[in-house]
């Protein structure tokens, strides 16, 4: 990102213009805040590298990175879409103002409810992922008396650098049909012969955090390879070709993830020139960033409570948050930076394990981080929070789920509250 989501530029930490320790103040912690504005500018920078292509295109926002009315409302207003996994996503996409054309449905095991909802909704498309969803859809449609846009969403055999648990485009992946197997030509002749389903496109994913151009080249040339010898053998043109998101963001120093526009570009590049070289009518392109419209746009604060050293081991900080709202380092070993949000050019003066207060050894945020002396009541900032934190965050040892607040140009506002003690009772039957 060109422009930071955090400003470390001035002496105390700021969030889309607002000062941290104000947020904390008002807001209690633990709390994550977003710039809107580096959101935005997100969306601008993917929108441009089609623009300059000169390419029909659709950016769909992955709902799973960071889902809310709030964030809904954001997207409609940019004119980007969205898919969801789940009648709940779908739910509050609606209730956001997306418009259900501009939604897609994934998902490797959609219940026979939510089909029918997100069919009786008008939904844009539908990315079928199995056998057991064609013959779903063909009786729900048969019920409903109604026809609806699918795609294909096809394994192409392609592994991404990336952790094991969302690496999704090999061959044994649970999601989509395998190409090298058969299946996807089976699954697409059996569409083809639907009264109800209208193949529109073809969709493939590789994978999440990626950095490497390398996979998306790949998976693009693949996916022409196979629309042409799908036109050739079934007269079937799609419309669409969907490769998926995955874009990888900068969570530590050590990361040096590529720009929106230049992993857009290549994408585009390879589907242009292998087009051209198989003599295939270009489709539609769509992409489906998530994390890499919201990651580096969040910022979770913490409040320091207990510290404890181990002399000669380590040094512990403990926060007032910790797995159950940023799930990720426990279920990844993903990494993260922290600051200390009061001065942000002190010196370092320990190297820290940033622990949470949830009764696990394994509720650890930030394993070896530079700090400054710490105390009780000392704001801590960890950045890069904003996808997959709010998303994942449980009621795991009866503590509720954080706020959200949104911040632009200086000004901030609630859009999620702080879950309650009364809150996370109020399901339950006396």
């Amino acid at each position: 990102m060109s422009k930071e989501s955090t400003s470390k530029t001035e002496e105390q930490l700021q969030v889309g213009g607002v000062n941290a320790l104000k947020l904390a103040a008002n807001y209690g912690t633990p709390l994550i805040a977003y710039d809107v504005g580096a959101i935005k500018q997100q969306i601008q920078s993917f929108r441009e590298a089609f623009i300059r292509a000169g390419i029909k295109y659709r950016i769909v926002y992955a709902s799973k990175a960071f889902s809310s009315l709030a964030m809904y409302r954001l997207l409609a207003n940019e004119g980007v879409g969205c898919d969801v996994v789940s009648g709940g996503e779908l739910y509050a996409a609606l209730r956001g103002g997306i418009s259900p054309a501009m939604i897609e449905f994934h998902g490797n095991n959609k219940t026979p409810a939510e089909l029918a909802e997100a069919i009786s909704q008008g939904i844009g498309c539908i990315v079928v992922d199995n056998f057991y969803e064609i013959e779903l859809l063909e009786k729900i449609c048969e019920a409903q008396q109604r026809t609806v846009k699918v795609s294909l969403r096809v394994a192409p055999g392609i592994e991404a650098e990336t952790h094991q648990y969302i690496a999704t485009g090999q061959s044994n992946s649970k999601f989509g049909f395998d190409l090298d197997s058969g299946q996807a030509e089976q699954a697409l002749k059996q569409l083809l012969h639907s009264k109800y389903l209208q193949v529109i496109g073809v969709h493939c994913h590789i994978g999440s955090q990626i950095f490497a151009i390398a996979g998306f080249q790949m998976a693009a040339a693949k996916m022409i390879d196979v629309l042409q010898r799908w036109q050739e053998k079934y007269a079937f043109e799609a419309q669409i070709l969907n490769l998926g998101g995955g874009f990888g963001i900068k969570y530590i120093t050590a990361d040096q993830p590529l720009k929106p526009a230049e992993f857009v570009s290549a994408i585009i590049t390879t589907v242009q020139q292998e087009a051209q070289k198989k003599h295939l009518q270009l489709p539609e392109i769509w992409i489906e960033p998530g994390r890499s419209l919201v990651g580096e746009a969040g910022t979770t604060l913490y409040t320091v409570g207990s510290t404890k050293t181990v002399p000669g081991i380590c040094n512990f900080v403990a926060v007032d948050g910790g797995m159950g709202d940023n799930i990720r380092p426990a279920l990844y070993g993903a990494q993260y930076s922290a600051y200390l949000a009061k001065n942000l050019q002190e010196k370092a003066t320990q190297v820290a394990t940033i622990v949470g207060k949830y009764c696990e050894s394994g509720d650890v945020l930030v394993k070896q981080q530079k700090l400054p002396a710490v105390q009780a009541g000392d704001v801590l900032a960890i950045t890069s929070t904003g996808a997959y934190g709010y998303s994942m965050a449980s009621n795991y040892n009866r503590n509720g789920r954080p706020p959200v607040v949104f911040c632009e140009s200086g000004h901030d506002k609630l859009v999620l509250k702080r879950e309650t003690y009364a809150d996370m009772l109020s399901l339950e039957v006396d």
